[in-house]
Parts: C-alpha cells; structure tokens; sequence
C-alpha cells in the first residue's frame, strides 16, 4: 500500500501545523507520510508545543519551521490548512491534492500564566488528535 502523502499549513509552522505532523506521523504514519509548513514561518517551534507533544512521548524538538515555498513543486494527495490566514493564502498544488481546512485557535495567542498556556496547548492539541482520527474527511 502506498502511503498518502499530507502537507499540514499554518501560518508560522510553530504550533498547530508542528503538533498535527507529529500527532498524524505518530498515529496514523503506516498510512501518511506527513509534512508541515507555515505561510509566514517562525524563527522556532513554540517550547509550548514541544512540552505538551513530549507529554505523548512524540518529540518535536528537532523539528523546525518551514516555508511552504520548499514543498510547492511537490505532490499531495491531502493539503490541510489548520488555521485561517494559511487557509486564504495556500498556494495551489499539482496533481490531484485535494484541500482541507479546519481551523483550531491559536494556543500561542492566548493571555495567562505559564501554566495557563499550556494548558491551552493541551487543549489544542487534544482537538488536533481528536480530528485526526477521522481525517481525511472529504
């Protein structure tokens, strides 16, 4: 069987898109062979994000932003925006990608302690697994 291959856009690549790649990768990778890119990439993925994934023993901390400029000359057969800045402005893909759109809020710009933040992550990220599991859901 040949895995299906996701290109998961957000706007900074730094939290929602980061944390779906590894949640996808980890849970469904025998059948995905997953990506993650940002319209407007950040300098870093969010410490946030690494903490919460790492709570699933899923290990972001060598991941990094990227453009998806590196993946527009590439085939998908899934594209999924996750936020809706990178939702207006994805690019068109070759071949036959078909285009997904859920948003989730952005973690990162909610007010709070530290603690409050990551709870916000977990929160998210709990959304994100949630959805995956019936993704892709044409």
């Amino acid at each position: 069987m040949t895995k299906k291959r996701v290109l998961i856009l957000c706007t900074g690549n730094s939290a929602r898109s980061q944390m779906a790649e590894g949640l996808l990768r980890h849970d469904a990778g025998d059948r995905f062979e997953v990506f993650s890119a940002g319209v407007d990439p950040a300098a870093n993925v969010r410490p946030e994000a690494i903490t919460v994934m790492r709570e699933l023993d899923i290990d972001l901390s060598g991941h990094r932003p990227k453009h998806v400029d590196e993946f527009t000359s590439q085939n998908f057969d899934y594209v999924l925006t996750v936020c809706d800045n990178a939702r207006e402005v994805c690019p068109i893909f070759p071949g036959q990608t078909v285009t997904i759109h859920h948003s989730f809020i952005d973690p990162g710009n909610v007010p709070g302690s530290p603690e409050e933040k990551l709870e916000q992550f977990r929160k998210v990220r709990d959304q994100i697994r949630e959805y995956l599991r019936t993704f892709p859901s044409e």
